[in-house]
């Protein structure tokens, strides 16, 4: 899934600089217009981008999500059934 997304941004990206180049490289000469549409085309790809990277696919477990499993880290477990309220908070003592 990573890799798909990670793709995704870097081919919305080269569209983005391909956008901007091209529109002042060769077709400003035709059509100042045109050139200055590109790019704001060009200057709405960078947040669609940024948004496709960072979307959260079905199996992506994020990073407030405890796993499903105990992770082996007996202090990071603990802390986490703390968080979900499967166990009390240690009580200090008295």
């Amino acid at each position: 899934m990573y890799s798909r997304r990670r793709r995704s941004y870097f081919v919305l990206m080269g569209v983005c600089i391909a956008l901007f180049v091209s529109a002042w490289a060769f077709v400003r000469l035709w059509s100042v217009p045109a050139a200055i549409g590109m790019c704001v085309v060009a200057m709405a790809i960078p947040p669609v981008a940024a948004i496709v990277a960072n979307r959260r696919g079905p199996d992506d477990r994020w990073w407030d999500e405890p796993p499903d499993e105990p992770s082996g880290d007996p202090k990071s477990d603990e802390w986490w059934d703390e968080l979900d309220g499967k166990k009390k908070p240690p009580q200090p003592p008295k």
